[in-house]
């Protein structure tokens, strides 16, 4: 079985439970769920605030892993209202990297009867580690 790293960044909001922010296990990074969260644990105001700081949180924890937005394969989204999915989508479209460098990750999108601390949207990911 391969060796399991984990990963953590001071610039991301910390972990808070039983997890970690980020594991690398062979050639793949699996994040935890991010939320809208600052550093200070506070939840932004709002479905577009909340849904740039949780790709920021993310992008943060990708660099940490050694990984960039470009090594995204899977992404698992996670919304509290359905209605809301064009808005996330369009914002989590510009995030991307441009699809003539790199192609869209695959994704699944659900809707969740709570997410964690009233959160409106989290997100998960999959990246390919480039290597060293």
């Amino acid at each position: 079985m391969p060796h399991k790293i984990p990963i953590a960044t001071n610039a991301a909001p910390p972990s808070v439970g039983t997890h970690t922010q980020a594991i690398r296990v062979g050639d793949l990074v699996f994040t935890t769920g991010q939320t809208g969260r600052d550093l200070n644990g506070k939840l932004a105001e709002g479905l577009e605030a909340q849904t740039r700081q949780m790709l920021a949180n993310l992008e943060v924890i990708l660099n940490a892993a050694g990984c960039s937005l470009s090594d995204i394969v899977r992404v698992n989204l996670m919304m509290a209202d359905l209605k809301t999915f064009k808005a996330i989508d369009q914002i989590y479209a510009a995030w991307l990297p441009d699809r003539a460098t790199s192609p869209l990750p695959t994704r699944s999108a659900h809707v969740a009867a709570q997410l964690p601390a009233g959160a409106l949207v989290m997100m998960d990911v999959i990246a390919a580690y480039p290597g060293e």
